[in-house]
C-alpha cells in the first residue's frame, strides 16, 4: 500500500514539473536597446519574451496640483489643476529585476527592479 502512495506522489510531482509552472526569478539588465535580461547566469531573455509592467518603463500620469511657486522677490505664480507628468522608470543597464516566468516558460513578466545608483 505504501508503494502505491509513493508512486502517486512521484507521478504528481513529475506532472507539475512537466507543466513548467510559474516561478519567480531574478535577472540583470545587460542591454536596453534592444532590451536583454540575463537570468540564471546563462539564459538571456529578449524583448519578444518580456512583458513590462509600469514599474519598469516610462509612463505618463495626470495629477492634480494646487500650490504657488516663487519665481523672484515676492513674485509668485499659481500652479493648479490637472497636469501631466512623466514617470521615468525605464530599465537601465545594471538594474536587477524581478521576473515571473509564466507557465510554459515562453514569456516573462518583469514586475519590478532594484535601481542602481
Amino acid at each position: 500500500m505504501n508503494d502505491i502512495v509513493i508512486s502517486i506522489k512521484k507521478a504528481a510531482r513529475e506532472a507539475i514539473d512537466a507543466a513548467d509552472p510559474t516561478t519567480i526569478q531574478f535577472g540583470h539588465v545587460t542591454s536596453t536597446s534592444p532590451l536583454k535580461i540575463l537570468v540564471e547566469q546563462k539564459k538571456e531573455l529578449t524583448t519578444a519574451q518580456l512583458i513590462l509592467t509600469r514599474n519598469v518603463r516610462d509612463f505618463e500620469i495626470e495629477m492634480t496640483v494646487n500650490h504657488v511657486t516663487e519665481v523672484a522677490e515676492a513674485h509668485t505664480h499659481e500652479y493648479k489643476g490637472r497636469k501631466k507628468f512623466i514617470v521615468h522608470n525605464a530599465l537601465k543597464v545594471g538594474d536587477t529585476v524581478m521576473l515571473v516566468k509564466m507557465q510554459g516558460g515562453q514569456k516573462y513578466i518583469v514586475l519590478d527592479k532594484e535601481v542602481v545608483k
